[in-house]
């Protein structure tokens, strides 16, 4: 298997992302490092609170290690305004909703000094479904303009939400992104309706909300075997299951290992039992 895979809309996407939530100053260093060792996708977010948009796009611009813009997939968020915090909101918070999105989508590109987006992920679904579709409809103008590429929806757990996106969208959804942990069932139902409709399931929260299964025998006898590490293990069944795991480490061995996962692969009958955990 590849390090990349083909979202339904065209778009290459690595399987294993770099994430930079609450890098806060470190965030330039610790994207230039992850680019320098291999990772061609970061996810970040317009949202001050948790991202640092800013940093991302210095260590991404101009020729990093003599790369193209094309060779790195950039996936930011428009968060809406219950997410933010009140004194750094980096769009009018008065403004309509449709305002709101197009502000912040035109700030991230500024941010990230870059002309286009891969993927614009709408950070959480709003109260209403009325609130969210008219969010997204505004989503679909920025593809619609060549803009974005494509759409994502990140921190949606219940499958009815995500049905009455998918159903009410002009432009689909590609990319679903949610904290991978056992109090929601490791989101079965929501990755099968994904695998079903050729939605891009994005795990965050991966390693450190999972000790327990990082822990557990048959995680630990296969690292064993492979001679890996678990997390190795872990990261290696999702991309093997379909999902893209990001990872925000700040160690530059676990970098190397993390992108590492591509150099071995678990058999059918491991696939299995990993399956019975998560």
């Amino acid at each position: 298997m590849e390090a990349f895979v083909t979202s339904t809309v065209g778009v290459r996407i690595p399987r294993i992302l770099y994430g930079t939530a609450w890098k806060k100053d470190d965030t330039e260093s610790l994207v230039r490092t992850a680019i320098g060792h291999g990772f061609r996708g970061i996810d970040t977010a317009c949202q001050p609170k948790h991202y640092n948009e800013p940093g991302v796009g210095a260590a991404v611009s101009s020729g990093l290690h003599g790369l193209a813009r094309a060779d790195l997939y950039l996936q930011t968020k428009f968060t809406p305004v219950s997410g933010h915090d009140p004194a750094r909101i980096p769009y009018d918070p008065e403004a309509p909703l449709a305002d709101q999105v197009r502000q912040s989508f035109a700030v991230s590109l500024r941010n990230l000094q870059t002309d286009y987006l891969d993927c614009l992920v709408l950070h959480s679904p709003f109260p209403s479904v009325g609130q969210t579709l008219e969010a997204w409809r505004t989503l679909e103008t920025l593809v619609d303009a060549r803009g974005v590429r494509q759409l994502g929806i990140s921190n949606c757990y219940r499958l009815e939400q995500l049905e009455a996106l998918y159903d009410s969208a002009r432009v689909k959804p590609a990319v679903l992104q949610n904290r991978f942990y056992a109090r929601t069932g490791y989101d079965r139902d929501l990755r099968a309706f994904c695998r079903r409709q050729g939605i891009l399931y994005q795990s965050f929260w991966t390693l450190s909300a999972n000790p327990q299964v990082l822990a557990h025998r048959t995680v630990q006898e296969l690292a064993s075997k492979h001679q890996r590490t678990p997390a190795q293990i872990l990261f290696r069944y999702l991309t093997q299951s379909e999902v893209v795991p990001l990872t925000g480490t700040r160690s530059e061995v676990h970098m190397r290992e993390d992108l590492a996962i591509f150099e071995f692969e678990l058999a059918h009958a491991e696939l299995a039992a990993l399956d019975a955990l998560l």
